[in-house]
């Protein structure tokens, strides 16, 4: 798949495509409706598809320190889009001047000049151009003068829940990282560089990998969860931690896996993700060491037995 990074990367010979805009953060199973439209479209037509999106979040450029928290860094977004049949990804850096574009300057240049759009795939819910004046009523009709024609996919819904990353983000905020797997299709994940920590859990026999995570990361409340160490694609079974360590009077706010029956990993550098599968319980703090091992170990054997119990493919 290309990654595009501005108008300015994209092939001056590049032909008609099928496009879709949008943030998709999370590349939920609401996003995947559009964008699996999209590339079946593309397949009828013999076109390749294209979904546009932007970096940083616009809502950070319109209004300053709003920045939500991010289910997945662009990179990741990217992978999970070309699983799915996308032949392109264009970020758009969104910046002030950007954002004051107007609806018919973005489709002239973006849409009509740059990706020769055959067909542009939106919800109804579509909103562009300055002050979100532009809807899909509008890109139809600008469809018409230049070309392209609009296809508006059905709203993904599940009984009374909408599918929709703001969704995802409150039930990821509240710990709830079963209910966010089943809007995401997959386990919400959270991604970093291990670093060193106090080292503590070496020294009571859970060696954790302790994550510098990536900027606005989605990271679910404190607690501890069952769910798997990714290291360069293999998943370990794992124990993690969220939460400040009350116990010894940690005050830095913490991401913590332990793989299970791993005592021999070093990984201080390395860029590894952590996938979430269930809450186990929240964070507490102990009035003993002896206590607080207790704890640990039946943390691990109800986080073993949930992973064992968990079709793996299904939960990728």
């Amino acid at each position: 798949m290309q990654r595009w990074r501005g108008l300015e990367d994209v092939p001056s010979d590049w032909g008609r495509s099928v496009v879709t805009i949008g943030s998709y953060d999370g590349v939920h199973r609401g996003h995947r409706r559009t964008i699996g439209r999209a590339v079946e479209i593309g397949r009828e037509r013999g076109l390749p598809v294209v979904v546009v999106t932007f970096d940083p979040h616009p809502s950070e450029v319109v209004r300053p320190g709003s920045h939500p928290p991010l289910l997945t860094p662009h990179h990741r977004r990217a992978q999970l889009m070309a699983d799915l049949g996308v032949a392109a990804v264009l970020v758009l850096p969104f910046t002030l001047e950007f954002s004051r574009q107007s609806a018919v300057d973005f489709v002239r240049q973006v849409l009509v000049d740059t990706l020769h759009a055959a067909v542009v795939v939106e919800g109804r819910n579509f909103r562009f151009g300055h002050k979100a004046t532009g809807n899909v009523a509008l890109l139809e009709e600008l469809g018409v003068a230049n070309d392209f024609t609009v296809v508006e996919p059905e709203l993904f819904v599940s009984g009374e829940v909408t599918f929709s990353s703001t969704v995802v983000r409150a039930r990821v905020a509240e710990g709830d990282v079963a209910g966010a797997a089943e809007l995401l299709g997959r386990p919400h994940r959270v991604e970093g560089v291990v670093v060193r920590g106090d080292q503590r859990g070496r020294e009571l026999g859970y060696p954790t990998a302790n994550l510098e995570v990536l900027p606005y990361t989605a990271i679910p409340a404190d607690g501890v969860y069952a769910g798997w160490l990714v290291i360069d694609g293999e998943r370990l079974p794992a124990a993690i931690s969220i939460g400040t360590n009350p116990t010894f009077d940690g005050t830095e706010r913490r991401v913590e896996a332990y793989a299970l029956d791993r005592t021999d990993l070093d990984l201080y550098g390395v860029h590894v993700a952590v996938d979430f599968l269930e809450y186990l319980r929240g964070t507490v703090r102990f009035e003993s060491v002896d206590d607080l091992l207790d704890q640990m170990a039946r943390d691990v054997k109800r986080a073993r037995e949930l992973i064992d119990a968990t079709d793996l493919d299904a939960a990728r």
